[in-house]
């Protein structure tokens, strides 16, 4: 029987009465029929309130590479708050992760850590901007960089706000955005290197930064096009341009030298965020040390109160020696049950006449609902993905593996983690079968 949700729907309510629209991100309303709630979670397995027991997939947005609640972690968490839980000063701790970034990542030549990718996105503009003295910062649609304002420039405009082919619009979701801000940004393409090379040629001289997600996991999950990446790099050093490389969600995922390793290049910036700290609120800032000469003078100024807590100290040391351990066996295993999981949601696709799309490396994947009539084969860039994804009949899928004990992000991104063993790649599908029928049969007359 389908899972069911009362007490679930119960705190929601509830929550209406203190806090604003009752979830603390705004995307967290997106869940049908109900955002949950959740009492634990151990290794792959979540379980709410109302006693459901889920196979995770969404995986913390990414951010629990090693599953629930791994013990290493909270007794290394457990064991500092013991010691204190914040100093405004320094620790051993902050030298020693910092130590470990620098020998897994090539170009890792120095470090500052924030609370979150966001924060540490915004240092990175501005250090760009400082280190060229360039006003404009150029991004790609679709690529999510923080919800800030200068992040969400031409993240996923509507279609009949997109621009031309040649000038994508630099429009913000939200109200309130400070005006000026759209005009530094420069937004183009992805997976289009020739227009990538005209955009640039167009601001001569005045592009700071390039800041992109490696592999575009906010919008689908779009791999670089041959030619992609080592285009950007080469007209970064033509122009004088800082490379900027948003790891967030691909960082460590990709392995110990993150997706730059895996895909072979050397940002000159690399945020990172999500699997750095397992959970906690801790992201990092690392490139090159004359990157960060602005910042070393104190001509820039990077701050937070809460910057280095050794709580996400712990944690993070933790995490990347977790990371180290695994060695050349990283990420082969989580790729290898992500094609598993990716193979069996097409088969079930094929069998039940619903036509899901998976697209990705595997260990990070994402499931288009692909519209009627629409062409099939790899999806390449946000417009591409706008013009064939349908999100509503997705959302109907979504919710039936919801209920089956399946949870895959809303929009359509899986994870896998270090957790997740072959038993539940395979009980997975056994439950989306389940859930596949129910949304054959039931979509028909939806």
């Amino acid at each position: 029987m389908p899972y069911l949700f009362p007490k679930s729907a119960e705190l929601f309510a509830r929550a209406q009465n203190s806090i604003a629209a009752g979830v603390n991100s705004g995307i967290r309303k997106m869940e049908a029929p109900v955002p949950l709630y959740f009492d634990h979670g151990k290794g792959s397995r979540l379980f709410d309130v109302d006693g459901n027991e889920y196979i995770d997939f969404q995986i913390g947005q990414g951010a629990i590479l090693y599953g629930h609640a791994p013990k290493g972690m909270a007794d290394a968490i457990s064991e500092q708050a013991h010691k204190g839980t914040h100093w405004a000063a320094q620790s051993a701790l902050e030298i020693e992760v910092a130590e470990r970034l620098q020998k897994m990542i090539p170009g890792a030549e120095r470090v500052r850590f924030n609370n979150s990718a966001t924060e540490v996105v915004l240092s990175a503009l501005r250090l760009a901007r400082a280190h060229t003295g360039r006003p404009l910062i150029l991004k790609f649609e679709g690529h999510y960089h923080g919800w800030a304002d200068e992040g969400l420039v031409g993240f996923a405009p509507p279609p009949d706000k997109w621009g031309s082919e040649d000038d994508p619009t630099r429009l913000h979701p939200s109200q309130g955005v400070i005006p000026e801000v759209l005009n530094t940004f420069v937004v183009a393409r992805w997976n289009d290197p020739e227009h990538l090379r005209q955009r640039v040629k167009e601001h001569h001289g005045q592009i700071a930064a390039i800041i992109f997600e490696p592999v575009l996991c906010n919008t689908g999950c779009m791999p670089p096009v041959p030619g992609m990446i080592d285009t950007i790099r080469e007209l970064c050093d033509e122009n004088g341009i800082v490379m900027i490389a948003d790891e967030t969600i691909t960082g460590f995922r990709f392995g110990a030298g993150c997706a730059q390793t895996f895909l072979g290049f050397t940002p000159d910036l690399t945020i990172l965020g999500k699997a750095i700290g397992g959970g906690t609120p801790f992201a990092a800032l690392v490139g090159k040390e004359a990157m960060f000469a602005k910042i070393i003078s104190g001509q820039v100024v990077h701050a937070g109160t809460l910057n280095a807590n050794p709580l996400c100290l712990a944690a993070a040391k933790w995490c990347l020696d977790e990371v180290i351990a695994l060695g050349d066996s990283h990420p082969a295993g989580i790729i290898d049950l992500g094609e598993q999981l990716m193979a069996g949601l097409s088969q079930l696709a094929q069998q039940h006449a619903v036509p899901v799309l998976p697209q990705g490396f595997g260990l990070v994947f994402h499931c288009t609902m692909l519209k009627p009539a629409v062409e099939e084969g790899p999806i390449l860039d946000y417009r591409d993905y706008v013009h064939r994804h349908d999100a509503p009949r997705w959302a109907h899928l979504r919710r039936c593996l919801l209920e089956e004990g399946v949870r895959a992000i809303e929009r359509g991104l899986w994870f896998i983690s270090l957790a997740h063993t072959q038993a539940d790649i395979d009980e997975a599908l056994k439950r989306a079968a389940k859930a596949f029928a129910r949304h054959a049969a039931e979509w028909k007359t939806a």
